[in-house]
């Protein structure tokens, strides 16, 4: 089976059983155990002088290990392929996720933000309808990138191995990639390394939802809010949502108790945004899945007609 063969049918099985409770409630999910790998790292390395190169080591270390079990895993025959790689993809995940914070607002602000808490880092407490929405839409756009192309992509390209690099490099930036005196030098490299696995992927959500929100003629508007984004990927499928969605998007957050003045992302966008925004988010989230899908059942048939 050919590796544009085995991602059609994960992101089928994806889609159909996202992450199934009654599994995950009773075994570690492999994301799980790829947080322990990095804590582990962190508590036996991250001390002592030479921060930044036992960060190297670290990542160095995770990379390797990744490579080891996915080729494991892949020896296993394309049945354990197809499961694997379902299980490291999050469409279905994230589309409920973010469908709760439109069903929770459609109640109360308050439940809204409970709904919003569990998919961002910002401070929830106090914010009022729109910034809920936007933040949904924000995880929303980065988490389709993060969460889906970047994995599809890495797995496109180097199979199982390269799915789980992917992957390992993404959770130990969400632990230790921060700019504080803890991980600013024992970090570097991951969220370095990070940065240049999602640089593709988040440039090809951002096209994919640009032309399929009708906005590609606005590709000049998207690249300069991606530049002035605090990050340098995730502003790329962020501004493509706010154009194809007519939202405005990042802007002034709270973390930690500290306000921050963060550029606006579509500035001149709707700001008084709620549910509605959000479902039109969620439904922009399947449209890339379905294009995402036929890009790799037509890579698989034209593969498979090749071979005849």
């Amino acid at each position: 089976m050919t590796t544009a063969a085995t991602l059609t049918l994960a992101l089928l099985l994806d889609a159909v059983l996202g992450e199934p409770r009654w599994l995950w409630s009773r075994l570690p999910h492999p994301a799980v155990l790829m947080g322990r790998a990095v804590g582990w790292l962190d508590r036996q390395l991250n001390r002592g002088g030479a921060r930044r190169l036992r960060g190297v080591l670290a990542l160095v270390l995770l990379v390797l290990g990744a490579l080891a079990v996915g080729g494991a895993l892949s020896r296993l025959g394309p049945v354990a392929e197809v499961v694997v790689a379902a299980i490291l993809l999050a469409q279905r995940s994230l589309a409920e996720h973010v469908a709760a914070v439109a069903d929770g607002l459609r109640l109360s602000v308050g439940e809204g933000r409970r709904a919003v808490a569990r998919i961002v880092s910002r401070d929830t407490a106090a914010i009022g309808e729109s910034e809920v929405a936007r933040a949904a839409l924000e995880s929303a756009a980065e988490n389709l990138s993060d969460g889906v192309i970047a994995p599809a992509f890495w797995f496109l390209v180097g199979g199982l191995p390269g799915l789980l690099v992917y992957k390992v490099v993404n959770t130990a930036d969400s632990m230790i990639g921060y700019r504080n005196a803890r991980y600013e030098q024992f970090g570097w490299a991951s969220a370095r390394m990070d940065d240049l696995l999602n640089l593709l992927p988040a440039r090809l959500t951002g096209a994919i939802i640009a032309l399929l929100g009708g906005v590609a003629g606005d590709w000049r508007g998207i690249v300069a809010d991606a530049r002035r984004h605090r990050s340098p990927n995730a502003g790329w499928p962020e501004a493509a949502m706010s154009r194809a969605l007519g939202v405005a998007l990042a802007g002034p957050r709270s973390y930690d108790g500290q306000m921050r003045d963060l550029a606006w992302v579509n500035g001149a966008g709707q700001r008084a945004i709620g549910a509605e925004e959000i479902e039109a988010g969620v439904a922009m989230l399947w449209s890339v899945w379905r294009v995402t899908l036929i890009f790799c059942a037509l890579a698989a048939t034209t593969a498979a007609l090749l071979l005849v």
